[in-house]
């Protein structure tokens, strides 16, 4: 697949969608898989939890993931007929797929998850926090504590919970990649709290990567800039998405595919020798941290 093909896809139309968004409902539906690639074993009988795995960048990973030969447990929150397509399409490479349904902002649905992956496949290899909420509002004012907790709790919490519960089943050479953002470095002035959670996710990064070096084990992350998932039609205005990514210096927001390759990259031997560093794939967007 071609960048021809990522700018024919697009042609982005104003739309909107209720909370969560549904991948398949998305005009351009977003690009997850590019058949032309095939996988190279780089991940052969691992095994990853991939939080909001469902659609967008984590249905993207779980795709990628399986064509390199892992296990993969596809944790979500509402949206099964996304969850199950993602399912049918990583088992359309041969891998063996697990679908956990729940909130993880729940620490103790984040332990039913390890409990239930250590019961499917034995062994947690990988662990990649990628789920994420956002609401967008004009003022401070107009964020309310119950939107702030939700927000932190979904996007960051939910790390340490999930995490914690993980760590003492991931052996030397065990890779986590967390899901941060462009927001986290340079900010979003109608996503304050969204924005604020992601800076957390940084500095959870380098911090944990600290931690566990002795353990060898890699902490890391990938920090998206305007990628075309169901977040974006659930949280935007119509106008807003029409015109989404148009900012960027490439003037077209992102395709998930286009983020898969850093999260195998991170999660294989090929990354040995990087641990707390943040890949950002951003359209252009440069950022000095």
């Amino acid at each position: 697949m071609n960048e021809k093909d990522m700018y024919a896809a697009d042609q982005i139309k104003a739309q909107q969608q209720p909370v969560p968004g549904k991948e398949s409902a998305m005009d351009p539906e977003p690009i997850y898989d590019d058949p032309d690639k095939k996988g190279t074993g780089r991940l052969m009988s691992r095994t990853a939890i991939i939080t909001g795995g469902d659609s967008g960048i984590g249905r993207a990973v779980a795709v990628a993931y399986a064509k390199e030969g892992c296990n993969v447990v596809i944790v979500y929150n509402i949206a099964d007929d996304d969850a199950n397509e993602t399912k049918r399409a990583a088992e359309s490479y041969g891998a063996k797929v697990l679908l956990i349904k729940g909130d993880i902002g729940d620490s103790s649905f984040c332990n039913e998850v390890v409990d239930r992956t250590l019961k499917e496949f034995g062994s947690i290899d990988i662990l990649v926090n990628n789920a994420a909420e956002q609401h967008m509002q004009k003022s401070l004012e107009n964020i309310t504590d119950e939107q702030l907790l939700r927000t932190f709790r979904t996007n960051i919490f939910s790390m340490f919970y999930l995490t914690r519960a993980a760590l003492p089943y991931m052996k030397e050479g065990s890779a986590i990649i967390n899901t941060s953002s462009v927001t986290a470095f340079k900010g979003n002035r109608d996503l304050i709290d969204y924005s604020a959670t992601k800076g957390a996710v940084t500095a959870f990064t380098r911090s944990l990567s600290q931690n566990l070096a002795d353990r060898k084990i890699r902490v890391n992350q990938v920090a998206p800039g305007p990628i075309w998932t169901p977040l974006i039609v659930s949280t935007l205005e119509p106008n807003a998405v029409e015109n989404f990514g148009k900012d960027t210096p490439l003037k077209r927001p992102g395709q998930p595919v286009e983020l898969a390759e850093a999260y195998v990259y991170l999660a294989s031997s090929d990354s040995s020798y990087m641990t707390g560093q943040t890949i950002h794939i951003n359209g252009g967007t440069v950022i000095n941290g």
